[in-house]
Parts: C-alpha cells; sequence; structure tokens
C-alpha cells in the first residue's frame, strides 16, 4: 500500500532520520524528519498554473507547533492551538528565507510549505529539523527549486564549536556564561545563503568561524537528501521561464534615461515620484499589447535593478552619492519625553526610530507557553512599522511577520549586555516605533533602544549598535555597501544585518538573493561593518555616553531582600491574606519567589521602608537584651501584655514595671499606650518576658544598674 523510502545518518549528538512515501500522499511531497526523538513534519504543494498578475513569487511557509508533540495541553478556555505564537512566525521566516531565492526566476506558481511539529523530546529544537524536513520535501517535489539546502545549528563554548546544542543551553543563553553563541546556518552545497544569530560580544573573526563551521556540518545532510532523492523524487515539473527580452529591450530605451536621472534624485520622495513619473513615461511609449504582458513588472524591475547596479559597481558611487563605506548622517537625542521612564530619538538619514523604555516589575513579566515548557521573560522589545513611515496610507492592524522578525532582531542585539535579574531586578520593555523609514529600521531600533534604555538608567554593560550591509554581485564582480538604503536593499543581493559593541558581535542576520555567497565577501562585509558600527557608536555617545545613575521620577524603585524558605508561607499568609494586607498597607507592590528573594516596587521611596518593615516584623526572631518600642494590649492584675514585635505579645510583670512599688497595673499604664521594653529572655515555657523598669520611658535608654 505504501511505498516507503527511509534514510538515516549519524549526525552531532543523534541520528537524523528522513522519510517519505506514507503520509499525506496527495501532497506534492511530504517528507518527516526525525532527529532523536523530535519528529517535523513536512508537506509541500505549489499550483500547476501561475498566478495571474502576480509580479512577485507567491511563496508561504507556515511552521505549527502542536502541543501534543511534548504530551501536553494547550492552555487558555478553548484548549486548541490558536493564532501563531512568536516561535511559530520566527520560525516560518528562517525556513522561508533561504528557500525563496532558489526558485527558478520567473517561477510564479502559488507554493506553500507546511511544516509540522509531531514529537519534541525536549532536546533538540524543532526548528532545524523542520527546516531540513522543508528542504527534502522541496527537493522531491518537482517543482523548479535549486536545492537542496542544509541547516546547522551552532554554539560557542571555550573557544570550541558545538554541533546542534541542547534546547536548554540555548534558552538560558543569558543565565550561561559559557555558552556564548546560538546561531543558525543555511545552505547549499557552494555557499552560505542564510544566518541568523544570538552572540555575546563575539569577534569578527570567531563568527566566521562559526558559520564555516555550520557550513561543514550540514554537508552529510545535504548528501543523504539527494540520496533521499534518487530513489523517490517526482519527475520535474515542466517549468519554463518567460522570455521577456524584446519586452525589456523597448522599456529599456523608452525608460533609461528618465530612470537613471530619478535615481540621481537623494531625497527619497522626489527620488520616488521620479521613478513612478519614469515608469509612466514607458507606459506612454508602450502598444496595447505590449501594456498587457504580464511580464511588463518584471521588465520595469530590471531597468530599475541595471540602473542601480551598474552605476555602483562601475562608479562605486551610490543612489544618494555616497561611497562604498560611508554612513548616512546620524542625529541621536535622549531624554525627549518627560513622562516616559527612558526615550531616545535615532536618526540616520531618512531612516529614524522613536524608541520609549519602560521599567516594571516581576509581575509584568512575559510568561511564554512552548513546548519545552513554561518560561518568564523581563525583557521584551516590540517593534511597530506604521505606513506614514514611508509615506503611505495604510491599514492599521496587528503585528505582522516584519515587526515580529525585526522585533526579535534588535531583541537578540541587546539581551546581551543587559545586567543579571540579581542586579537590576526590573522588567524592562522597549518599544521601538518607526518614525521615518529608508533602509534598515530594524537597526535603527538597536541604537535607539541602547540609548533609550541608558536613559532610563538601566546598567548596560555596553552600548549597542548595527549597521545593514548590502551587496552588488554580477559575476565575480562585487561590491560591498555600509549602511544601504531601502532601494538598495530592494534592488541588491545581501542583506546582511550586524549589530554589537565596541567588543564584539551580539547579532547578526542575513540573507541572500543570489545563489550564496563567498567567504572571502562574508569576511570583508563583516570587516566593513564593524568599522561603521564603530562610527555609529561614536556619534550615539555624543547623546549619552553612559547610563544615567539615577532612574526617571515616574519609575518604580525596586529593592529586594532575602527571607528564609521556611518563612515564605508566613509572608503570603493564608490565602495570601498577609501580603494582600502589607501592600495595602504600605502602598508598594510586593513579589516573592520559590527562593525567598522578596521584590519591593514602589517610585516612594517611604512606601517601600514601610513594606520592608512589615515583611521584617514577620520573619525576623526578636533578640534577648535588646531594647523595643511596644503597644500596651491588655492589662491583667499581675502585670501587662505588650505587643513589641511584629504580631508577637510579651508579659511585663507587675514587679517589672517600675522601681517603686506598683499597686495595680492600672496605676501606671493604660491600654493602647507605647512603653519601651526589653527583652530580658523566655521562660520555661516559652512565653516572652519583657521589663520597662530597666528602660528609661523618655529617651529609650537602658538604665544601667549602681554598683
Amino acid at each position: 500500500m505504501f511505498n516507503e523510502v527511509k534514510k538515516s545518518i549519524e549526525w552531532g549528538h543523534d541520528t537524523l532520520t528522513l522519510e517519505t512515501g506514507k503520509i499525506a500522499r496527495q501532497a506534492d511531497a511530504c517528507v518527516v524528519a526525525t532527529y532523536g526523538e523530535t519528529s517535523v513534519m513536512c508537506a509541500v504543494v505549489y499550483e500547476k498554473k501561475p498566478k495571474e498578475g502576480f509580479d512577485f513569487f507567491p511563496l508561504t511557509v507556515h511552521y505549527q507547533e502542536k502541543y501534543y508533540a511534548a504530551g501536553k495541553i494547550p492552555g487558555g478556555f478553548f484548549k486548541r492551538e490558536a493564532r501563531p505564537t512568536e516561535k511559530e512566525t520566527l520560525t516560518s521566516r528562517l525556513i522561508d528565507r533561504p528557500i525563496r531565492p532558489l526558485f527558478v526566476p520567473g517561477f510564479k506558481h502559488e507554493t506553500q510549505v507546511i511544516c509540522t511539529v509531531l514529537s519534541h523530546d525536549l532536546e533538540n529544537d524543532p526548528d532545524v529539523v523542520a527546516m531540513i524536513a522543508a528542504s527534502a520535501a522541496l527537493t522531491l517535489s518537482g517543482a523548479p527549486f535549486l536545492g537542496p539546502i542544509g541547516c546547522a545549528r551552532v554554539g560557542f563554548v571555550d573557544g570550541d564549536y558545538i554541533l546542534n546544542p541542547a534546547v536548554d543551553d540555548m534558552h538560558k543563553l543569558r543565565e550561561n556564561p559559557e555558552q556564548r553563541l546560538d546561531l543558525i546556518v543555511a545552505g547549499t552545497k557552494d555557499a552560505v545563503m542564510m544566518v541568523e544569530s544570538e552572540a555575546y560580544e563575539l569577534s569578527e573573526a570567531e563568527m566566521l568561524g562559526a558559520v564555516k563551521f555550520g557550513h561543514d556540518q550540514m554537508q552529510p545532510v545535504i548528501d543523504m537528501i539527494i540520496d533521499l532523492a534518487s530513489d523517490a523524487a517526482k519527475e520535474a515539473f515542466d517549468f519554463q521561464a518567460p522570455d521577456y527580452s524584446e519586452l525589456y529591450s523597448k522599456v529599456q530605451s523608452l525608460g533609461e534615461a528618465a530612470m537613471r536621472a530619478a535615481f540621481a534624485i537623494t531625497d527619497k520622495q522626489e527620488r520616488t515620484t521620479a521613478i513612478s513619473a519614469a515608469r509612466e513615461t514607458v507606459k506612454e511609449g508602450l502598444s496595447e499589447e505590449e501594456l498587457a504582458d504580464k511580464n511588463l513588472g518584471s521588465a520595469m524591475k530590471k531597468l530599475e535593478s541595471s540602473v542601480v547596479r551598474g552605476d555602483i559597481l562601475k562608479t562605486g558611487k551610490r543612489i544618494d552619492g555616497r561611497d562604498l563605506s560611508t554612513v548616512r548622517p546620524i542625529v541621536s537625542e535622549a531624554g525627549l519625553l518627560p513622562r516616559t521612564h527612558g526615550s531616545a530619538l535615532f536618526t540616520r538619514g531618512e531612516t529614524q526610530g522613536l524608541v520609549v523604555t519602560t521599567l516594571g516589575t516581576g509581575d509584568d513579566e512575559q510568561i511564554i507557553d512552548a513546548l519545552h515548557g513554561e518560561s518568564r521573560s523581563n525583557f521584551m522589545l516590540h517593534y511597530n512599522f506604521p505606513p506614514y513611515s514611508v509615506g503611505e496610507a495604510g491599514r492599521m492592524m496587528g503585528p505582522g511577520r516584519r515587526e515580529i522578525g525585526h522585533g526579535k532582531l534588535a531583541w537578540r542585539a541587546l539581551q546581551a549586555v543587559l545586567p543579571p535579574a540579581t542586579d537590576f531586578p526590573y522588567t524592562i520593555r522597549v518599544v521601538s516605533e518607526i518614525t521615518e523609514s529608508n533602509g534598515s529600521s530594524s537597526m535603527a531600533s538597536v541604537c535607539g533602544g541602547s540609548l533609550s534604555m541608558m536613559d532610563a538608567g538601566v546598567p548596560l554593560k555596553a552600548p549597542v549598535a548595527g549597521v545593514a550591509m548590502g551587496l552588488i554581485l554580477e559575476g565575480e564582480d562585487f561590491a560591498v555597501l555600509t549602511d544601504i538604503l531601502g532601494d538598495e536593499d530592494h534592488l541588491g543581493d545581501m542583506d546582511f544585518k550586524v549589530a554589537g559593541t565596541e567588543n564584539g558581535i551580539t547579532s547578526l542576520q542575513m540573507d541572500i538573493k543570489v545563489a550564496g555567497i563567498t567567504p572571502t565577501i562574508m569576511e570583508q562585509a563583516l570587516a566593513q561593518a564593524k568599522d561603521g558600527r564603530l562610527h555609529i557608536l561614536g556619534e550615539m555617545g555624543k547623546a549619552l555616553a553612559e547610563g544615567r545613575n539615577e532612574f526617571s521620577a515616574h519609575a518604580p524603585r525596586i529593592e529586594t531582600m532575602t527571607v528564609p524558605s521556611d518563612k515564605i508561607r508566613e509572608v503570603i499568609g493564608s490565602g495570601g491574606k498577609v501580603i494582600r494586607e502589607i501592600v495595602e498597607v504600605s502602598g508598594a507592590k510586593v513579589d516573592i519567589n520559590d527562593d525567598g528573594v522578596i521584590k519591593i516596587a514602589s517610585p516612594n521611596a517611604e512606601a517601600i521602608e514601610k513594606a520592608r518593615g512589615m515583611i521584617h516584623a514577620i520573619v525576623a526572631e526578636p533578640e534577648v537584651g535588646a531594647i523595643y518600642t511596644g503597644k500596651v494590649v491588655k492589662i491583667m492584675d499581675f502585670g501587662a501584655f505588650v505587643n513589641f514585635f511584629g504580631k508577637r505579645d510579651g508579659l511585663v510583670h507587675v514587679s517589672q514595671m517600675s522601681n517603686e512599688r506598683v499597686g495595680h497595673p492600672k496605676d501606671l499604664i493604660q491600654e493602647g499606650q507605647d512603653v519601651k521594653v526589653k527583652l530580658m529572655g523566655f521562660d520555661d515555657r516559652g512565653k516572652v518576658r519583657l521589663s520597662m523598669k530597666v528602660v528609661d520611658q523618655t529617651t529609650g535608654e537602658e538604665i544601667k544598674e549602681e554598683a
């Protein structure tokens, strides 16, 4: 019934297996990839007719995690998987980026890649397994895919690169000083296609070494997919790229001069208007048949690309007149907004980010429910890209894949320099509002985020800056561009983003639109990016060289104290009664964890001290010989009970009230009166013995007996 094909290899610390022919047989291809006990199924379907009117390749990648894969039931009211999580969205982008450039140019058939996590062993991350499954399925499907690609995750411990480190090692990167890198690299047999990383100030040489290591380690996977395809691949789809050379020649003759003049304009809005006018000039000279040609859009884009790329390679001059390595003018400002905890405005050319930092307490931490378990995050970075930032009117919607991806890139770049939670017990939320955009708004978010946190008083280990690099590649000729514009990104061959401090790289992301790049190009891009990053750090330093020593008046103050673990229950009280009373009486927020670490937060220092005193009174033990101020709570014939330490009462016997004879305690004191007492000790039954007569009731000083 089934025509199964199965291949296995030993890869890293586990066995990698690819299977096809048994599941989802109506898809064009389906592969189940298993690494250890983590299994991902990938199904590929592509339409056999092109989408009319599309001037782009309609490829969609969906990565989805099923909770049953880890033996869990989803949380929430509906108890089923709902909208994509951040991890699912980021992994979908991760898979899309290296496979999209490998489809034959001109292929406009709608293609869908769906990766489903079927089993998760909580050790091997499914993202790498999913990318391998997608590569294998596309290779088997018969689609015009110039793969296969391989993929590997790389760690870095004590100077050694680690292949496919465990999930826990990567999720606890900030807590593990030995593990300094989480890098995913994908590529073909000969070249690297995609890099995504989170690092802890690695040098350019160390990062380049990690990429080379990952590319070497993925080669057995590529060979395995080729072996699988030799037994199970379908017949290649009969696709011929459209020939629009005649149309392009006419478009070029009609519009090259106007297009060249348009790209000579440095202002983005004026240049956009001139490019639109040049397109209209071309259309006026075309026949109705040529105007109706579905390849007209491709011909127009090819003309724009030819003008921009040719000028850069021939003259070394770019659209805005810069040379290859110059960064656009930078203006940095900090402390713009009066009521926020920290703010910064970072402007680089026509790209601008207004970035705001908010400090919160432990209650504000983000709870993340994932396959590998529930976790909490005390650092969030949210990126917003409104349509006005590019001079357009558009729909205002929730965050899409772009917003989530760019925000995560900036998050990776900045989290490496955050102080440990034990030293800085705040939840940090950074929001980047992109107010202008003409290339590299994610790197503007990194720069603005660093300044904004410094303005808020977050003690960063070092300021962080980021820069986006581009590439123009024609045969053996190439040009690496520093700080690319939007048009250079759109018409170029590479988007290579590097962020870091003066000491090293904290994040690297690379996307390629051609069939990979060589180590020589990558090495030059990293060196050029370092020069650009150091220049930007210098410009940022003009606004704020180091973090502020004081918080905003509107930011919460958080102080910590530790209580013995056996006292935690007393601080919380039955049903939380005691801790709620502390919050209500003091006005401060109080958070306690299982280790007995208590965080007390309030903008008011008096509220913090009041809460601290109430907690101290609960957990501390009275000291014999110490003097306390107490309140008389009950008077008896033989003495009085005094509340002297938290909720602890003690007896002042009538003989300990005064050196003079006292007929009845009421002759000397009244209920509710404050008195000063010394703790004399405890009797055989543990009862507290107090004395008033050895303490001066006016000064609170102990009365020394005369010899």
